[in-house]
């Protein structure tokens, strides 16, 4: 934690003392280039760990699956760590953790990535590795039903078994009208099996490219020797001739609050969700959003969980988070209703407390405390070479550019609490919001509601 110690007495007193010069932190001090074949190269070197983080990011996610065909982009999550022409099934397993690494990956809608952390003396080897999955997967009938099998289970687990499962799916759902953003990441069932075995070949053959990618490699190395190794395992994968689909379906303003209701079986108390179209995260006005929504629902002492979990005792939990998705983002709001409560009293009190916000003085106090939480996490994150892999590439996919990870920490400073005021008042006051009743199937039956 030895960055950490330096950073962070340096923004605690930037914060209590409201010093008029910006505090400056260190950057991330990435190279770049990008091959012949489009493939963008970051790397970072840094020796104080004998280890080193490899990335591969995928400009692939949800928001591309084929139409009829959610899923489609977390199937290949899974599919990537099957057989290629060199590797046996699950040989990342053994190329990582074998030899005291790891290694993951993720689906979201904008994106797909996959992360490795090795000694660094294994770096070359898992360079060659994730460029051999890159141009040699094998996608065969075996390894397709076997994983969509993998898939299909995780959404029962998931989505079909917790009581709740179901509450954010379909508040993802009705959120977007146009956008494909309203394909939850997990897919569904009967879509996944309606895929064929030629559908997945030609979506791989779509966008694993080289040219949709970023290879991203923090940690102990030299910059000459993985220049060298990038070239000689990357270099000479061919960028196909066709352009990538891309989306362009705009989700339009809303006109109107909207209201819907979903009955689910196997649900002990009724629940609410909101949920506002929010701006991208590269907009302006994306920190002060982040830090109106610690303020909101940051922890046991924010203002929502305070009021409507505490003083009213209305809820049993309430969850606000601000989606930055690359083409548009979302402000989500979950509650568990309490015993014997009315979804109309919680939505009132919970609009209230975001009233407050948007039109009382906040507290430099409380401000500088949400602020310190959002700055000592992102601090936290980038100790490890994989943290810091990962804010380059959250970057480069939600701005289009590396350098964005360098402005987020100065730019949630500079956030003043007429920011935070401004910012609410416009996306969760003025803007239109959607509210979904999350009703257990028995109050139908009954003819009743909460």
């Amino acid at each position: 934690m030895r960055r950490l110690t330096v950073f962070l007495p340096l923004l605690l007193a930037a914060l209590s003392a409201q010093a008029e010069a910006p505090l400056t932190l260190p950057p991330l001090a990435y190279q770049q280039r990008v091959l012949g074949n489009g493939l963008t190269v970051l790397s970072l070197e840094d020796h104080s760990s004998p280890t080193t983080a490899i990335q591969v990011w995928y400009r692939v996610g949800a928001k591309d699956d084929p139409q009829g065909r959610s899923g489609f982009a977390h199937l290949f999550e899974h599919l990537m760590f099957k057989r290629t022409k060199y590797l046996a099934a699950e040989q990342f397993d053994r190329l990582t953790e074998d030899v005291g690494g790891a290694n993951n990956a993720s689906t979201g809608d904008d994106c797909t990535n996959y992360l490795d952390v090795v000694p660094s003396n294994h770096l070359e080897r898992l360079l060659w590795a994730e460029a051999e999955r890159l141009q040699h997967l094998t996608v065969d009938e075996a390894s397709f039903k076997s994983e969509r099998a993998v898939v299909q289970e995780e959404f029962r687990s998931a989505v079909l078994t917790p009581p709740y499962g179901r509450l954010s799916y379909h508040l993802q759902q009705e959120t977007w009208r146009v956008h494909p953003y309203h394909r939850p990441t997990i897919g569904s069932i009967e879509e996944l099996d309606a895929a064929t075995l030629a559908d997945v070949q030609a979506f791989h053959a779509t966008y694993y490219r080289p040219d949709n990618a970023a290879l991203i490699v923090v940690g102990d190395f030299d910059v000459a020797q993985l220049d060298a190794w990038v070239d000689r395992y990357f270099g000479g994968i061919a960028k196909p001739a066709g352009p990538i689909p891309r989306v362009t379906a705009v989700e339009p303003e809303r006109e109107a609050d909207r209201r819907i209701t979903v009955r689910v079986p196997n649900v002990p108390l009724p629940a609410l969700g909101l949920s506002w179209l929010a701006p991208k995260p590269d907009s302006a006005d994306a920190p002060a959003l982040k830090i109106a929504v610690a303020l909101l629902a940051g922890g046991e002492s924010s203002r929502l969980h305070q009021a409507l979990v505490y003083r009213l005792q209305a809820a049993q939990g309430v969850d606000l988070s601000y989606e930055e998705s690359a083409d548009r983002g979302a402000v989500y709001a979950t509650v568990l209703l309490a015993s014997g409560q009315r979804i109309a009293k919680v939505e009132t009190a919970l609009m209230a407390e975001i009233g407050k916000l948007a039109t009382q003085p906040i507290p430099p106090a409380e401000l500088d405390k949400a602020k310190t939480v959002l700055l000592t996490e992102l601090l936290a994150k980038r100790e490890t070479n994989e943290g810091r892999a990962y804010a380059l590439g959250d970057a480069w996919i939600g701005s289009g550019n590396a350098k964005a990870a360098n402005a987020e920490l100065e730019n949630l400073l500079a956030v003043t609490a007429a920011d935070v005021q401004r910012v609410t008042r416009a996306q969760l006051i003025d803007g239109k919001r959607l509210s979904l009743e999350y009703l257990p199937e028995a109050i139908a039956a009954a003819g009743g509601k909460p």
